[in-house]
């Protein structure tokens, strides 16, 4: 599973439960494969070109906010990441300040309580596709 970190010193210190998948603010209308698409690459400096993108049940955040999710197969190196930036007290800080890839378990301990059905939902996808 690959998941992000955000940047920022809000998230600096945090580890557990402070990881993500790659992801943005859809605009009415969009389509959310091109958006998520658009999302991973800003987020990460990757295209994400892959063979076939499933759509995930979208999920609600404690703050109300939708994330709309597709599982993938593809690879990437975390460590090569790119992220677009953004300005906080007057200081630049990167959106995403480190990524990696983890094992279900490990990323049930990772990523964000709202986004852990996500992960649910993955794991399923991946033993009816048998990946």
């Amino acid at each position: 599973m690959f998941l992000v970190h955000p940047g920022g010193p809000f998230w600096a210190k945090r580890d557990d439960g402070a990881w993500s998948i790659p992801k943005g603010e859809i605009e009415a209308g969009a389509d959310p494969l091109a958006t998520a698409q658009r999302e991973f690459r800003e987020e990460t400096g990757f295209e994400a070109a892959f063979a076939r993108f499933a759509p995930l049940a979208p999920v609600r955040q404690a703050g109300g906010k939708v994330v709309h999710a597709f599982a993938a197969e593809g690879d990437c190196d975390a460590a090569a990441i790119r992220s677009n930036t953004f300005v906080l007290h007057g200081r630049t800080h990167p959106e995403i300040d480190r990524a990696g890839w983890f094992t279900l378990d490990a990323a049930h301990r990772k990523i964000l309580a709202g986004q852990r059905p996500l992960l649910d939902e993955l794991e399923q996808w991946i033993a009816r596709s048998g990946s």
